[in-house]
């Protein structure tokens, strides 16, 4: 399974984005993490094939909402109110976790990654 992830950019603090990723082929499950320079990848948010189940990272609950186009083999990571630690590298996750999927080595398949940079 490949996936394409797009969406990252250079945004100010406050502001949105939507971050985007494609799969070659559908998945069970979908996420995101992101990545700080000399740290473990940290788990944003994932959603099940037909979103009855999705979860959040404590920073990002509440200001970010991940949904499916399961038309599309895609996910979708929107983020709101953009603070200066949301700076990461964020991955795109897939597969079928069979533990806590909050873990990055639940995961099979990963994304390239995509720079998102909050400025004040």
């Amino acid at each position: 399974v490949q996936l394409q992830a797009s969406g990252g950019g250079l945004v100010q603090a406050g502001d949105s984005l939507r971050l985007s990723c494609t799969a070659s082929e559908r998945t069970y499950a979908m996420g995101w993490f992101r990545q700080y320079p000399g740290k473990e990848r940290e788990f944003v948010a994932a959603t099940v094939f037909r979103g009855e189940a999705t979860d959040y990272g404590t920073s990002v609950k509440g200001r970010s909402t991940i949904s499916r186009d399961n038309a599309k083999n895609s996910v979708h990571l929107r983020m709101n109110s953009l603070k200066l630690e949301d700076t990461a590298i964020y991955y795109c996750a897939a597969g079928t976790p069979r533990t806590d999927w909050t873990k990055y080595a639940s995961w099979d398949y990963w994304g390239q990654g995509t720079q998102v940079t909050v400025s004040s």
